[in-house]
């Protein structure tokens, strides 16, 4: 073999090194749209950036993802899946309704470690709903976790009527965003601020939910401002 032919058998070799299998280079695209939407949000982000950060061409993102949209909904639709997955997992071994809030901030705040450009996404875009369904559809599957916390007593005591259940039903869908969205804000702001022991933050956020829902629970309210008439000049 002449030496041209060595060198053009290596070239050959190494190109064929490069070229990943189907799978595994569409999970590091994946991985890597990850990152980017995670540090820059939806908007920003373009197809050339997570080809330039995947240091693939454009054209071979195409081959594996038709849009921005389409691998936007997958990377979501894996967030979602993982995040709902471990939250219902927590809800289920908990014990009582009280447990279950704590296991619930307890799976952000691992989640939020574990996963920070996930955690980023998720914040950035959990309440904007035009960027995808596949978020609406965690932030309702949330709010049906909470839901069914607040409501678990109530729903199996045989004694309360049809009519006080649609009442709490009605207070549950108001409380609801209060406190998923209590939750998010406490993890973010201790991701920024890590001085804070992250045992003390959960128990500032379980004591803030819990307690404020038992509050309401025996009746307590805030008295109504008082009406006042027109300014008289």
């Amino acid at each position: 073999m002449t030496d041209a032919e060595a060198g053009a058998g290596a070239g050959a070799g190494a190109g064929a090194r490069r070229r990943m299998p189907h799978a595994r280079r569409r999970e590091q695209l994946l991985r890597i749209a990850l990152e980017e939407f995670g540090r820059r949000g939806y908007h920003l982000t373009q197809m050339e950036h997570v080809a330039a950060a995947a240091q693939v061409s454009k054209a071979l993102l195409y081959q594996h993802f038709a849009s921005k949209e389409e691998l936007f909904a997958e990377v979501t639709e894996a967030i979602v899946a993982e995040l709902t997955g471990r939250l219902n997992a927590a809800v289920l071994a908990a014990h009582g309704s009280a447990g279950g809030i704590r296991a619930m901030i307890r799976v952000l705040f691992d989640y939020a470690t574990e996963e920070p450009d996930a955690w980023a996404l998720v914040v950035r875009h959990l309440d904007k709903p035009e960027v995808g369904l596949e978020l609406r559809e965690l932030r309702e599957r949330l709010g049906t976790a909470f839901a069914d916390l607040l409501l678990r007593r109530r729903r199996a005591d045989p004694k309360l009527s049809r009519a006080a259940l649609e009442v709490n039903e009605r207070r549950a869908r108001l409380l609801v965003p209060l406190m998923y969205g209590s939750m998010l804000s406490m993890v973010s702001w201790w991701l920024e601020h890590p001085d804070t022991p992250r045992d003390v933050a959960e128990q500032m956020a379980g004591e803030f939910i819990w307690l404020g829902l038992d509050r309401l629970r025996t009746g307590e309210r805030l008295p109504k401002e008082p009406e006042t008439g027109p300014v008289e000049g």
